[in-house]
């Protein structure tokens, strides 16, 4: 299924995309990723942020390395936002929000972040927002709407938002490289590129939302997808942050791309 997959017209555009996490796009995409994944380490993020980093691995309680990271993430936010380093107001967009905003809907503008977001840093192609983004229109309009992904403060608090997460699951789960994770769909032919009933090839958004529990996944379509996901493809996991982020449905936020899934269907 690999070889077919890799002779798709868009797997060119993959080859030529950038990343920022030292994989190239084409590779990230594939479904030898899923087989071999590897660790990412995002640009600079460790070297930016090294302090709170060290800190948080010292400290043996979860709950209190997620208060840490919560404190330090939004005084990073209020201090980015200011034009002189200094707190002034509260931005009207900040992560818990963004992240709260995609679990009521993935398709309004804090998903189009989120997706423009893992585009840059990953390389990985958006093929929904709103509607499928097959036409120059409406790649258009996702791109408008998924600025702030692009750019700005939030961009950077994103990218250490998921070196937290990998630092989480690593620690979580030591000497693991996958987790499995479910995700339901009323609408499976517009992601499969290939199926033989009991498996199948399937393209993922370019961060799709999953759950930690079966039952859960059958709540959101008549056919679930059980997959085996790299941990270096999850950038948020539930319980590794306050309440105040996305923790309905047992969710994990995941990068997209090509993934090898088992077919259950209902």
């Amino acid at each position: 299924m690999t070889q077919e997959l890799n002779t798709a017209p868009w797997y060119g555009s993959l080859a030529a995309a950038t990343t920022r996490c030292g994989v190239p796009a084409v590779v990230l995409a594939s479904v030898g990723f899923q087989d071999e994944p590897q660790a990412l380490e995002l640009d600079w993020v460790r070297l930016e942020h090294a302090g709170v980093l060290e800190r948080l691995g010292t400290i043996d309680d979860p709950a209190e390395r997620a208060d840490l990271f919560h404190h330090y993430l939004v005084t990073t936010v209020w201090s980015q936002t200011s034009g002189h380093g200094v707190i002034s107001a509260r931005p009207d967009l900040d992560v818990a929000t963004l992240v709260r905003g995609w679990g009521v809907d993935s398709n309004r503008t804090s998903g189009a972040i989120l997706k423009a977001w893992a585009q840059s840093r990953f390389g990985l192609r958006p093929i929904f927002h709103r509607t499928e983004l097959v036409d120059a229109d409406a790649q258009e309009r996702f791109a408008q709407e998924g600025h702030r992904g692009v750019v700005g403060p939030l961009p950077p608090q994103l990218d250490l938002l998921y070196t937290y997460t990998q630092d989480e699951l690593a620690r979580r789960y030591p000497g693991q490289h996958w987790l499995t994770l479910w995700r339901g769909t009323h609408d499976p032919e517009r992601y499969e590129l290939k199926s033989d009933g009991t498996s199948a090839l399937v393209e993922f958004n370019t961060i799709s939302s999953f759950t930690c529990n079966p039952e859960i996944a059958w709540e959101f379509g008549a056919r679930v997808w059980r997959v085996d996901v790299p941990l270096a493809k999850i950038v948020l996991a539930p319980g590794t942050l306050p309440p105040q982020y996305l923790q309905g449905e047992q969710e994990c936020l995941v990068l997209g791309g090509d993934y090898r899934v088992h077919v259950e269907i209902g």
